[in-house]
Order: structure tokens, then C-alpha cells, then sequence
């Protein structure tokens, strides 16, 4: 369904592109006219102009982008199967040799998507799913590990996760979650939640699937400027709002009427929630995931905040998001900035290297889209700073471009070394190490998966997982 059908009175202004409307001549007369809101493939109030060239310009790039996106969404699709069909192939038939023999026996097993060892892509690129024995309750980076295995967990089917919690890690599951899109009219947002508990202490996590690599939609979402300006918030990326449960022509209406046959991600896990502390009113939650996913948590925590659940933020450990993008404007970090300092929350926003994704959409004086808070950031060592922003803050830099590919290189050469430097746990998959060949082609691509957000929580030093303040001065930490 158009988004032009849509009532937009809930939001003081928007900005919607759409790219299946676009033509080749509508999208060039872009750059040189000021009047936008004239074009058909951009959904703004009447009589919008836009001034500057260099933002239409970027308009221009990412409509552009997901217009391509859009086209190899189907071969996109075909090769994600593959990748993934011959090696839980394989594994349902007990590994090479035994296929080899079950082909000639004609028993061979195929792989049965909704188990608990059918492996996505991700779960392909790093098979952990036990947490790290030697970091305890007490050391300042358990939250954080813990929350990068339940981001890497959350891209997989449910019985996985369930299995994953209950038998790895000892804990409660407590549900998983697929969930609608009204503005898709799909399932496009997935998460789950599971509880801890450390003596009398119950730690109860909500996590939000992110990005699938092989999933155009979910990449388009990633490259889109679209934005709604919600009173009192700022300006907020469309598409992480319409994935969290924004409601057509009612925006966040504080309670709507269950479905639960289309439940909404917010209402359904927000209702999950209360009903689990009313249980244990001294139990906390944390709120992450990674790519999307941590966009999402983003928005969750602003959206609570928004509804005034004051006695729901009192009990929020904090939000950990790694590999995430860029979600709203500058008024809305300020927003988001109070929100922390109000409810005392925690907020690490965990950044790898040179990972494209937190380095879109675009920040600069011509664009919305800003960062809030401190940058965790970790080199390629793993070595982690405390900064205001990552380095090479919007990817594309003439200056950074070699680096970029030197590091790319010495990560697909650290991929063969871990092992003897490490240990066992620590041994790359040979699709992990492919992906960080295709990071030789595009840098920062490989760097985006969970592995090395995995591994910096691991391998950090404790001391920097304590600094969460989003005015923290910058701190480095070897």
C-alpha cells in the first residue's frame, strides 16, 4: 500500500521516499530542482523545497541505492539459500563422508529449517552459543556479552534460541516474538526475551533480530533517509518506527487493541514485560541487538519514554546496541540523551572497526541522521576508546580507503591466527572467513558481523565496559 494513503496528522512533519514509484527522469529533474515535494517518489507536505544540492544529492544516492537493492532482491535471496542450504546439509547428514554415502544409498536427510540446528547465515559465521565461563556476574563486561550472544541468537529460529537459552546458558526462555509491519503488511520484526537470575538478582532481556545479509529489504531500510518528526522527540527513521509497530494514521497511540494475529513488536513485548516484573518487582531488563536490531532498541527505550512508562524505565538496566545505524536528528539525541540522564540508564553503543553500518545514514551539516551518546569503539586488536564518534564517521573518505583495505586484509589474516592466539573458541568458520574475503571488495562489510562485537566483549578490557555516560569525556583503555 502507498504511503501517500496514510494519515500523517500524528507527526509535526515527515519525509518518505519510494523507490518503486521512482522514473529515470523524475529522479534526475531531482537534482536540479528545489521543489521536492513535486517528485512522485517522495512523500513530504506540499510546497516542500530543498535548497541545498548537496541534500538532494544524497536523496538522490539513496533512492538510487534501494532502487538497486530492490532489483537483486530475488538473486539476493537465491544466493543466501544456497550459502546456507550446504552446510546444514552436511550437518543433518552427519558431514561429507556420510553424505557421499547416503547419496548412494538414497537416505539422504535435508535440513529442516525449524529445528534447533538449522543455522542461518549468521549462525554460520560463528556457531558460540555458550558464554564466555570466565566472564562472571561481577566483571563489568558480562551484561554486554551476554547481550552480543543474545544479538548473534536472535537471527536464528525459535527453537534454536530456546535451546540456546535453556541448555547454554542455563536460563529461562520466555518467548519469542514474530511480529507485523502494518506499512509492509508483513512479519518483517522478529526478537525474543529469557531471564537470568544471579542469587535474588533476575536480569530479563528483550532483543530485536537484526539486518539479514541476504535480505535487500532489510539493507534498504539501512541506506533509506525516510523520517517522520514526532512531537516532543525530533525527526526518527521511518523505517525503524514501522519495524517497532507505528500504527497507519495513528502513529503511538498509547494502547491499541490486541490482535494476536498481527501482534505489534512494541505492545506485545512492552505487555510481556510488565506482566514478568509484576512477578518480581526487583528485577531488571536490558534492552538490545545488533544492526537493525539495535536500531529498534533505540527507538523501543524512546517510545517508553514517549508513552511516560516511568515504572517500566526504572527498572531498564541499560540498552547495548552493536553495529548500530545512525536512528534520528540531533533533537532527538537530545531527547534521548534526557531519557538516559532522567532514568540513570545505561547506554553502550558498541562500534567494531571499520563496520559500515553505524556509519549510515549519512551525518553531515546537510543531513538528520546523528549519533547520541558515546561511541564504544574497538580497533582491529580489539583495543577500545570511549569517543563521542567513531572514526571516519561516514565511511566514504579518500584518505581512509587504503587503510580500510590493509585492515580488511590483516583481518582475513587474524581469522587463521586466533586459534593459536586464543584458543579454540576463537577458530573462524570457513564462512566467516569467506565473508571477510568479500571484505577485500567491500571494506567494512565483513566487520559488520557478530564475530568481532563477540569477541571485543571478550577480549576488551574490563575498565572501559564501566564508562556509559553520554557525556563522557573520551577515554582509551589498551
Amino acid at each position: 500500500m502507498a504511503t501517500k494513503t496514510c494519515d500523517k496528522s500524528f507527526c509535526e512533519d515527515h519525509l518518505l521516499l519510494s523507490p518503486k514509484d521512482v522514473g529515470l527522469w523524475d529522479l534526475t529533474m531531482l537534482l536540479f530542482s528545489k521543489n521536492i515535494g513535486n517528485r512522485k517518489f517522495i512523500d513530504c507536505p506540499n510546497g516542500t523545497t530543498e535548497e541545498s544540492f548537496s541534500r538532494r544529492f544524497v536523496i538522490f544516492i539513496s533512492i538510487v541505492a534501494q532502487k538497486i537493492l530492490h532489483l537483486v532482491y530475488k538473486p539476493l535471496t537465491w544466493v543466501g539459500s544456497a550459502v546456507e542450504f550446504m552446510p546444514n546439509y552436511m550437518h543433518a547428514n552427519g558431514g561429507f563422508f556420510k553424505l557421499l554415502l547416503n547419496l548412494v544409498s538414497g537416505k539422504m536427510v535435508f535440513p529442516d529449517k525449524e529445528s534447533p540446528e538449522y543455522l542461518t547465515t549468521i549462525g554460520l559465521l560463528d556457531i558460540r552459543r555458550d558464554l564466555d565461563k570466565r566472564i562472571k556476574h561481577e566483571d563489568p563486561r558480562y551484561t554486554s556479552a551476554l547481550a552480543i550472544m543474545a544479538a548473534k541468537s536472535a537471527y536464528e529460529n525459535e527453537a534454536y534460541i530456546k535451546e540456546t537459552v535453556e541448555k547454554h546458558w542455563k536460563m529461562e526462555f520466555l518467548g519469542f516474538f514474530n511480529c507485523w509491519n502494518d506499512y509492509e503488511e508483513d512479519y518483517t520484526t522478529q526478537g525474543f526475551m529469557w531471564s537470568g537470575k544471579n542469587g535474588d538478582f533476575e536480569l530479563i532481556g528483550v532483543c530485536f533480530r537484526g539486518t539479514s545479509p541476504f535480505n535487500a529489504k532489510d539493507w534498504s531500510s539501512d541506506v533509506d533517509l525516510s523520517w517522520y518528526k514526532l512531537p516532543g522527540i525530533g525527526k526518527v527513521h521511518a523505517g525503524f518506527l514501522k519495524a517497532l509497530g507505528l500504527q497507519k494514521s495513528q502513529g503511538w497511540p498509547n494502547d491499541i487493541q490486541s490482535d494476536n494475529q498481527k501482534p505489534y513488536a512494541y505492545y506485545v513485548i512492552r505487555q510481556k514485560l510488565k506482566e514478568r516484573l509484576e512477578n518480581n518487582p526487583n528485577a531488571k531488563f536490558l534492552v538490545t541487538g545488533h544492526s537493525l536490531g539495535a536500531a529498534i532498541s533505540v527507538v523501543f527505550t524512546a517510545i517508553l519514554a514517549h508513552h511516560n512508562e516511568i515504572d517500566l524505565l526504572s527498572k531498564l538496566e541499560g540498552v547495548y546496541t552493536f553495529g548500530q545505524p545512525r536512528v534520528g536528528d540531533q533533537k532527538f539525541g537530545e531527547y534521548m540523551k534526557e531519557v538516559l540522564v532522567t532514568h540513570g540508564l545505561r547506554y553502550h553503543r558498541f562500534v567494531y572497526c571499520n563496520d559500515l553500518v553505524p556509519r549510515v545514514p549519512f551525518d553531515s551539516s546537510d543531513l538528520y541522521f546523528k549519533h547520541f551518546g558515546n561511541c564504544h569503539y574497538y580497533n582491529s586488536f580489539y583495543k577500545g576508546q570511549v569517543l563521542l564518534e567513531e572514526p571516519n564517521k561516514n565511511y566514504f573518505s579518500i584518505f581512509a580507503i587504503i587503510p580500510m583495505f590493509a585492515n580488511a586484509f590483516w583481518e582475513l589474516l587474524r581469522s587463521f591466527i586466533m586459534y593459536y592466539q586464543n584458543g579454540p573458541e576463537y577458530c573462524e568458520t570457513y564462512t566467516c572467513r569467506g565473508s571477510r574475503v568479500i571484505g577485500l571488495l567491500i571494506a567494512g562489510l565483513s566487520a559488520h558481523g557478530p564475530p568481532d562485537y563477540i569477541n571485543l566483549t571478550r577480549l576488551g578490557s574490563p575498565e572501559l565496559f564501566m564508562t556509559s555516560s553520554p557525556d563522557q569525556s573520551t577515554t582509551t583503555v589498551n
